[in-house]
């Protein structure tokens, strides 16, 4: 497979469903032109286009793009639940590594409607949910109750992590503390309010022992990514806009997600732990040279299973690993700098090409005052029930032609 490079990003405002008066097609085409202003380039020059979203009607990402152009390329939507945005762009990467085309666009787009997802992408009933046999497994453990569905078994996975290793409410009020205290330096995060793990811990229930700011909202927002061969790099001499995807793999579920009977497993930690091995392994990079990590933290438990995952710390340890600071600005890695999906926002089909645009941002140096010192290679995670995982590396430009590193 030849390398492949991000070399331009954008990324809308995210924000509250219904606060603002655009449409998709607006939203898409904002950090659509973010993204090839960035990368300096035009509409012209991109070959194939990937689209995510999970709300809108069959071809909606054909509408968003002529918002960008009328050039009669491929348009292909794709729909994979809360792992949408990294799925387009991993369908980006694969045109260009496997030598289809030399540029390529990734784009994601969402627009909600407030309030609580339902039991699958479409909030339909559970008899026909593609999540049906994933909630089956929590209902068999823990019963079903009238709370959110997708809160109940995240909330199910954080009593279960509680009672097999002693993780404390506090530990998992921690992840939340940290990450919306990280969005006050995001201005295109949906929140910037900063609280303690004190006032966490005192907001509203939703399912224990889950509180309202441990869980994502529901969000409008777009992101983009523009994906180029290296002799496209070379052709335009973007050397000092490229950013390397050394590594990427998605995972699906496997037996061992359903087999335990427990919702730590049915909600992913499986397929992410998988995911992650087989992206350390093609990018050469393991979690020891990572600097700065976006992950889904869709409710502040998984990301203590996705520190798990990823091999951050051993099974069971993931509350000591963010209560000691390790997982903030000062410690080991920074997790969540942009805020994370708890407090920048949770667009489904934006959601993954949010986090390549910040870890971009990150390794470029250009994060301003979230910015990671030094960053050089950086991780992006992103997980859908029903299920997917997409776990993507990260690199400084690294060039086969013998050019020197970027930045």
């Amino acid at each position: 497979m030849a390398k492949s490079y991000i070399v331009g990003v954008g990324m809308t405002k995210f924000e509250k469903p219904e606060s603002r008066d655009w449409q998709y097609w607006d939203m898409a085409k904002e950090a659509g032109t973010q993204a090839l202003v960035d990368a300096r380039i035009a509409y012209e020059a991109v070959e194939q286009v990937a689209v995510g979203y999970c709300f809108q009607p069959s071809t909606a990402g054909q509408r968003a793009v002529y918002e960008l152009g009328l050039t009669g390329v491929p348009v292909y939507n794709v729909n994979n639940n809360c792992a949408t945005g990294a799925t387009a762009l991993m369908m980006a990467r694969q045109f260009v590594a496997g030598g289809l085309s030399d540029c390529v666009l990734a784009l994601g787009f969402e627009k909600m409607k407030k309030g609580a997802l339902g039991g699958g992408a479409d909030g339909g009933d559970f008899a026909t949910s593609p999540v049906a046999r994933h909630y089956g497994v929590m209902a068999a453990a823990h019963g079903f109750e009238m709370s959110p569905p997708t809160a109940q078994i995240f909330g199910n996975a954080a009593r279960e992590h509680m009672e097999r290793y002693g993780t404390t409410e506090a530990q998992l009020a921690a992840v939340a503390a940290k990450n919306h205290r990280h969005s006050a330096d995001n201005p295109r995060a949906q929140f910037q309010d900063v609280y303690s793990t004190a006032d966490i811990l005192a907001a509203k229930s939703i399912h224990r022992p889950l509180t309202k700011l441990q869980c994502s909202p529901t969000s409008d927002g777009s992101a983009a990514a523009v994906v180029v061969s290296e002799r496209f790099v070379a052709q335009h001499g973007l050397h000092d806009r490229a950013v390397e995807i050394a590594g990427q793999a998605m995972t699906t579920d496997t037996g061992a997600s359903f087999t335990s009977g427990s919702c730590i497993d049915v909600v992913g930690r499986p397929m992410s732990r998988q995911a992650a091995r087989l992206a350390y392994e093609a990018s050469g990079l393991g979690i020891e040279d990572i600097d700065v990590i976006e992950l889904h933290d869709c409710f502040s438990v998984n990301e203590l299973l996705t520190y798990e995952a990823l091999g951050m710390c051993a099974d069971g340890a993931s509350g000591e690993l963010v209560e000691s600071g390790a997982t903030t600005h000062g410690g080991r890695w920074v997790v969540n700098p942009s805020g994370g999906l708890i407090s920048k926002g949770h667009p489904l089909g934006a959601t993954g090409l949010a986090q390549a645009a910040e870890l971009v941002w990150q390794l470029r140096g250009e994060a301003g005052p979230r910015q990671v010192p030094g960053a050089r290679a950086g991780l992006a995670h992103n997980i859908g029930l029903g299920g997917a995982a997409v776990v993507t590396v990260f690199s400084r430009a690294r060039f086969t032609s013998g050019a020197p590193l970027s930045f």
